[in-house]
């Protein structure tokens, strides 16, 4: 039988709150024994999908964002859902460059980041319902084995 871990986590969609739920992730994946790089890179990635859900599926109003985590084997699994204002078009949404809030100076390569970072991303949004991004990340895989031989 795999290992298997879960963890929720709920909080408000203040700025204030992107990094503890960055680094609530990460703290959740140790138990796979990540390299600095790959703990980076899920900290980046659920860094976009949190600013994403606060400045653009609520606006800057106060509501809820959930994370799900799950690690099965060597693989993280990551969910973070906002009931936001959804997206219309996600096919659009995730071409880089792409932003609605210009105004903001937002770059609109939040969805370019995460699918760069992370092995797998999914969006799934619902206009007027909200919008549940799920992304995972086998741990490990890229490592090269090392062997010492005495002489």
């Amino acid at each position: 039988m795999e290992n298997t871990n879960e963890m929720e986590l709920i909080f408000d969609s203040r700025s204030a709150n992107e990094s503890f739920a960055r680094v609530t992730v990460a703290s959740f994946m140790t138990s796979l024994n990540p390299t600095l790089e790959e703990v980076s890179d899920v900290k980046t990635a659920v860094s976009e999908a949190v600013t994403n859900a606060i400045i653009h599926g609520y606006e800057n109003e106060v509501h809820n964002i959930r994370i799900h985590c799950k690690t099965k084997g060597q693989t993280l699994y990551v969910e973070i859902s906002d009931q936001g204002k959804g997206i219309e078009d996600v096919k659009q949404a995730m071409e880089p460059l792409f932003t609605t809030r210009p105004e903001l100076d937002r770059s609109g390569m939040g969805f370019s980041f995460m699918e760069a970072f992370m092995d797998l991303l999914e969006v799934e949004s619902e206009v007027g319902k909200g919008t549940t991004v799920k992304m995972a990340k086998t741990i490990g895989k890229g490592r090269k084995l090392w062997i010492t031989q005495s002489l």
